[in-house]
Parts: structure tokens; sequence; C-alpha cells
């Protein structure tokens, strides 16, 4: 720091990171357009001397172009003016860690086409999603034409970098390959725009230098200029907080110069050299820890940095690859993306292949690939948005959109898909794509519809999230009336991060666990007279269960395949053997499941068997689209409900054109409820429909020697082809 009295200078590169993900909703675009993505602009276009860059992701530019395209005009006539500089990254902001390496430079390319198109300079920056950084990025961003990116303090800290030295950029490189980064200052993150507009200018002068060398560098999300909760009225409304702000940048341009990150490099370059370990930013560490880890590393980071301890710059967290580990859902989304990625690469090029491409990078958007403070892979209508997308790629990859009627099946794949150790079977044809996991219960992981690109029995386990202690605090403070949202600490309003809210009373009693992922085909005996509605509610106690016990996968072919597994219940030990066949053509594919229960040792048994399936037809919110149908008497798909044995079953999504007949014999009754999660998000805490359970329950007696066998079989009707829909070259 300089002494008392002499003229001290900084720069200032923001940038905003401004993102919809793949598959939300339009009247969210709509919305947050209005809130915080037109407002900045009239910001600048209003303060011509305030310089930063912007980055909008894929997602973002295609509804620009279509719904606004005078917003992407002004857009440019700041670029033009050098005003403003816009920054790339992948095309669909997938974590490009995630991705096999071709695809990284892929989206990276792809970005600088489409920026270049649409404000006619092709961007020098990359953001990075989440700030998720691996050693091997620096090769993959250079290869795709960037000079540059932002990652967080906490990257640089975890290279001993230390605090004094983070306001300036450095080089690294992979493979020879080099890369610049730039660090964004926590103490600017923290206070832009949550603190007053006086700190943030006192804190900036205080970290200014005679030789005016150093550079703040903040990015962070341009949604929170606006459309987080408060802040329109604090940004924009009666607070007019970025009014202010870039008036007191105008106003202090004689110490304090705004400016990008391409304009600083031109001027001055690196500082450093500098070798980033895996990180990503503090939260994001937390976030990806196992519950009862997480609920004591979170606080013992925040009393740390609250102390201004020493070590909390050692503090880091896990890493961001275990998402996988904490999710069986993540991973299986991911996996599945590897294995469409590897069949969309081995197409030939030309047309068919870039159809399938755009598919696949738009199924490696991000958002449902990790778990934080809000929705993630917990919101539905985005979860099943990545998996259409990769559906779609792998329909058009392996060319079964060519054909209509039932046909030759494509060869049986017997491999470890899910990477743990243990082979599942996947059985496709033009209809379906199925994936049995003889290890977990025998179970049924997934089936896919190909003609209207939906994942069938994508549903979501219910379990702990350490933000679950938030909640049931807040309930606790509520009945003792105490409840109470910090205001920042620096002085502003509070942030997204600090603020606890419910979107209705009584959530934290709704909190439910379930001890089992939520596969299907699962299989589990219960003591005579449950009835259907206790085994749906979770109120009954299994006597015996299939669904936790491994099977063995004895024997199968392109079409069908056959499990064994031995259980002892009480003392009668039941020796079951399972076939599981896919038929049918495109628009009317069938999953059959026939099932014998052998008594082979001990006393007869009287029980009621339990077949348990979970499906996903984007019922939530009682989507009049998503239907059960019994007896005639239709209800939306997450409302609880029963159906005799004798009443045919139908369940749907006439929007999806999706009509699924169960038939069981001998004939099954059938009880269902809803699964829904309690997660947060930018609006509070709320339930969240992840799917309905489906249980056919059938009464046996299985006496000494003697076997039972039981049949379910699911029809799909289906009315809608997408991929033929959007017209590709037969």
């Amino acid at each position: 720091m300089s002494s008392s009295g002499a003229p001290r200078k900084i720069s200032l590169a923001l940038t905003l990171h401004n993102h919809q993900p793949v598959g939300n909703f339009g009247w969210v675009f709509d919305e947050i357009y209005e809130k915080a993505y037109l407002p900045m602009i009239k910001a600048l276009e209003r303060h011509p001397k305030v310089r930063l860059s912007l980055h909008y992701t894929g997602p973002l530019l295609e509804w620009f172009a279509a719904a606004h395209p005078e917003f992407l005009a002004r857009v440019r006539a700041l670029v033009e003016r050098g005003q403003v500089e816009i920054v790339g990254g992948g095309l669909y902001e997938p974590i490009l860690a995630s991705l096999p390496a071709a695809d990284r430079v892929a989206q990276l390319r792809r970005m600088r086409e489409r920026i270049k198109e649409l404000v006619g300079v092709a961007p020098q920056g990359a953001w990075l999603a989440e700030r998720v950084w691996e050693p091997s990025l620096p090769a993959a961003l250079h290869d795709g034409g960037y000079r540059w990116t932002i990652l967080d303090d906490a990257h640089f800290r975890a290279a001993a970098i230390p605090e004094d030295a983070l306001w300036g950029a450095y080089l690294t490189e992979d493979e020879g390959k080099p890369l610049t980064v730039f660090g964004t200052e926590q103490g600017l993150r923290y206070r832009i725009p949550f603190g007053t507009v006086e700190s943030v200018i006192e804190y900036l002068h205080e970290h200014a230098t005679p030789d005016g060398e150093r550079i703040g560098t903040m990015g962070d999300d341009g949604e929170k200029f606006g459309s987080w909760p408060t802040t329109w009225d604090h940004c924009w409304g009666e607070g007019q907080w970025v009014e202010k702000f870039f008036t007191a940048l105008e106003q202090n341009a004689d110490w304090l110069t705004t400016t990008t990150p391409s304009r600083w490099l031109d001027e001055r370059g690196p500082i450093g050299r500098v070798y980033l370990p895996t990180s990503s930013y503090a939260e994001m560490g937390d976030w990806v820890l196992p519950p009862e880890e997480s609920q004591v590393f979170g606080p013992t980071l925040h009393a740390a940095q609250d102390a201004r301890s020493p070590e909390a710059r050692y503090l880091r967290g896990g890493f961001w690859r275990n998402f996988q580990v904490k999710y069986s859902e993540i991973n299986d989304l991911h996996k599945q993306m590897l294995r469409t990625s590897a069949k969309v690469a081995a197409m030939p090029a030309g047309p068919v292949r870039l159809a399938a491409e755009d598919h696949l990078h738009r199924g490696q958007s991000n958002d449902c690939y990790w778990h934080g403070l809000f929705g993630g892979v917990y919101i539905t209508h985005m979860r099943l948005a990545t998996f259409e997308h990769l559906i779609a790629a792998e329909d058009i990859a392996d060319g079964t959109y060519r054909r209509t009627s039932a046909g030759a099946a494509l060869p049986a794949l017997l491999a470890d898909l899910d990477l743990d150790g243990a082979s599942e079977l996947q059985l496709a044809n033009a209809g379906a794509r199925l994936q049995i996991d003889p290890a977990e219960g025998g179970a049924i992981t997934s089936f896919d519809l190909r003609a209207p690109h939906h994942a069938l029995l994508a549903v979501m386990r219910r379990r702990p999230e350490a933000y679950h202690e938030k909640l049931r605090a807040h309930a606790k403070a509520e009945a003792a009336g105490t409840t109470a949202n910090p205001a920042s600490e620096s002085g502003g309003v509070a942030s997204i991060h600090e603020i606890v809210s419910v979107k209705e009373p009584g959530l934290a009693a709704k909190l439910q666990y379930d001890d089992y992922e939520r596969r299907s085909a699962l299989l589990r005996l219960y003591p005579a007279g449950t009835s259907g509605r206790e085994i749906a509610d979770g109120a009954a106690k299994a006597i015996g269960s299939f669904a936790s016990t491994p099977w063995a996968l004895t024997e199968h072919d392109d079409r069908s395949a056959t499990l064994t597994a031995t259980q002892q219940i009480g003392g009668t030990t039941i020796a079951a053997t399972r076939t599981i066949r896919l038929a049918g053509g495109r628009m009317d594919p069938t999953l059959a499941v026939e099932t014998t229960l052998a008594h082979t040792g001990g006393p007869a048994l009287s029980a009621v068997l339990d077949e348990e399936w979970n499906l996903m037809l984007l019922g939530g919110g009682g989507n009049p689209a998503a239907h059960w149908t019994a007896a005639g008497a239709r209800t939306t798909h997450d409302a609880p409900g029963e159906a005799q044995a004798s009443a045919p079953l139908i369940s749907g999504n006439d929007y999806l054109g999706i009509a699924l007949t169960t038939t069981t014999a001998p004939q099954a009754a059938a009880a269902w409820a809803p699964i829904e999660t309690i997660s947060n998000s930018e609006g509070g805490f709320e339930r969240v429909y992840q799917g309905s359970s489906l249980h056919l329950v059938r009464s046996i007696e299985l006496l000494p020697n003697a076997t039972v066998t039981v049949r379910t079989e699911h029809a799909c009707g289906l009315s809608r082809d997408i991929t033929a829909e959007e017209g590709l070259p037969s």
C-alpha cells in the first residue's frame, strides 16, 4: 500500500455472467429479461464511460435472437463503441472438465462463432461455468481460441498466492498451451451489489497503489442485479444501486479506471506464473460434501472467514466430480452423456451428425449435473430436458429415427455402463432404450422412449441435504416467533445466500427420505393383508426384499434378459427368476417383466407381493396434461390414487404424446403416490415433484415346493415423434 497522501490509482474489470438453463420456462426468460438484462443495458447506455464485460450463454443468445433481436442490436452497439467486451465460453454452459476433450473444444469454438455472428467480434475471454477448474483446461481453452478466463480467489489461495498478490492476472498452461487467468476478488463480489456504493469505492481506494498497476476483477451473476429476491428494488427501484454505482465510477475516474480483461492484457500482461489445483468457488466445495460433513465444514469455514483467520485459505471442501458419487441420478446422467458423445463422435461428417451434436451439446448444459444452494438436479423440467437432448442425440446416432415399425433390435450391450465396477445390460430397439442393473436389485434403471425423447423412469430419490437443517431451524424459530433475515454485513441488503424463506407453511414437517434409489420393477414382500395404500404411502414395513438383493444375469439376447436371485423371508427360502423383454416398434414399444417365485425350503408363506415402478411424466403442479386414468376416472399425475385389480390403468402425458397402458397377470391392485423433495430456490424452500411411485400389489400363497408367477406389461402408445418433427434428412 502507498504512504498517506500519495495519489493512488486502480483499475476495475467487472464481468457479468448471464445464464438461463437449457429447458427453462419461457416466462422465466421474459421475467429476468425485464428485471435484470434489459435494465443493465439501459444503464450502460446512460453511462458511456463505464466499461465492463458481458457474458450471455447459448440459450440466452438464442432467446434474444428470437424474442428480442433489438436487444442484441443494442449490445452490438455497445461493443462497437468499445464500452463492452463480450465473453465466450462453452456454448450451452457445460462444466468443461466433465466433458470428453473433443466436446470441450467444440463447445468453445461454437460459442466463438455464434458471438462473432451476433456482435461482429470473436471473444477473447471464456467464462468458466461455476468456475470449476481442472489443470487440463488451459489446453482446451487455448485450442478453442481463448486467451483468458476468470476464476475465484479461492483457486489462487489453493495455489498459495498471497492475498495481497490477487490484484492482477497470472499465466498458466497445459501441454505448453498458455492461458491467462484473472481472479474474481471476494471483497468486491460480496459488496457488489449487496454492500453500499460507498463501501465498494472505499474498498477499491484502500487497495489502490501509486503505480496504478493493480486491477480488481469481479465476475459474478448478472441475475443478481434485479432478478434475485429483493434486488430489483435495490438495484433499479427505490435503491437505484446501479445508477449510483455507475455515477460513482464516473465521478472517481481520475483514480478509478473501468476496463475489460482483454484491454488490460493489451496494455500490461500477466504479473506472474501459476499452476492451479482442482477447485471451484468456496460454496461449491461445501455443497459437494455429504450432508453430515457439510454441516461441519460450512460453519467451520464461515467462522474462519468471519474471524479473518489465516486458516480460512486452506479450507477448500470437496471436489466437484464427487457430485457423481453423492447423487446416483447425476452419475446416470453423466455416464449417459459420455456414451452418447462417443456415438456422435463415431458418426460420419454431415448435417445429420451436426444435428446430433447440437442435441448432445444442449444435453451437456451444466445445471443438472450438480446441486448446491438452489435446485440443480432437483429441478424436474430441466433435468428431463437434459435427458431429452441426450435421448435425441442417441436416437440420431443410432439411426433408429428412420425405423417406424417393429423390427430387429439393436445389439445388446453388457458393460459397466454406470462405472460402478459391475456390469449392466442395455437392450434397445427403434422405440426405446432399456437398462437393467443386476447388482442393484435386478432393477430397471432407465426406460428411454426415443420418439418423444422422454426418460420415463428418471425419478429423484428423497435424500437428506445439509440445508434441511436450516429449514428445520427456521421452523423452530418461526414457532418461537424469533425469525428474522439478516442484513448484509457491508451495510446493504442481504444476499440470496443469507435469506431463509419458505413457499408454504409446514415444509419442515414434510421432509421424508428414501433408503433406496428410486429404480423400477423392485420386488418386496409385505405381511398378508397389507394394503396398496399403506405401501405407497410408506406406512408399511416389508418382511423381505429382492430390491436390496444382487441378482445374477443368467442369459440374455438382443430382446430379453433372465435374472435369478435367492432370498430368505423369515424361515422360508425363495428362489426368484425374472425375465425382462423389450418389444414393439418406434411408436408402440413395450416392456414386459415376468417373475417366478419358487418355494425351496421352510414353511409356507402368505404375503403381499409388491412390484414398484417409479414413473416421471412431468406432472408437477397439477399439470392437466399428465394423468392417471383408472376405470375411466382421470386424475393428475402428482395426486395419490388407487385402482382395483379389475380396472385398466393408463398413465401418460398428452403434450408429450405418451399413453402408458399397464396390464398385469394375475391382475394386481394398484396404488400410487407422488415423490416430492424439498429443496431451495431463489424464491425459498419449496416442494418439487420428482415423479410418482406406482405399486402393483398381489396377495400370494407360496406353498412348499410350489411356484407363483406374475407378469407386468407396460405398452407405450406414442403419438409424437419429435425427431421426425425436426425434419432430419432420411
